[in-house]
């Protein structure tokens, strides 16, 4: 499995406040990033899955609800994220 707990405690400690605090908006919106990165190289050799492209565009609308919400409360922790995770270029 590509997403175990070890590995969504390192993305929330990394990117959140804790490896426990899994509501901040920073460690979903890293969640999900991984995620999307993860769905979109089985896209490139599985371009007929279409559940899984579905599923892709359900997360990208999530994370971007998230940011808007995330740039509309504190814009530095917005421009943060961004940067750290490098989504905007």
């Amino acid at each position: 499995m590509y997403l175990n707990t070890e590995k969504k405690q390192e993305i929330f400690a990394k990117h959140g406040k804790s490896a426990q605090d899994t509501g901040s908006a920073e460690g979903q919106v890293a969640l999900f990033t991984f995620r999307i990165n993860h769905l979109s190289a089985h896209l490139k050799s599985n371009h007929k899955d279409y559940n899984t492209e579905r599923s892709l565009v359900k997360l990208v609308g999530k994370r971007k609800r998230l940011l808007d919400y995330l740039k509309k409360k504190d814009i530095e922790r917005y421009r943060a994220i961004i940067a750290e995770l490098g989504l905007r270029k």
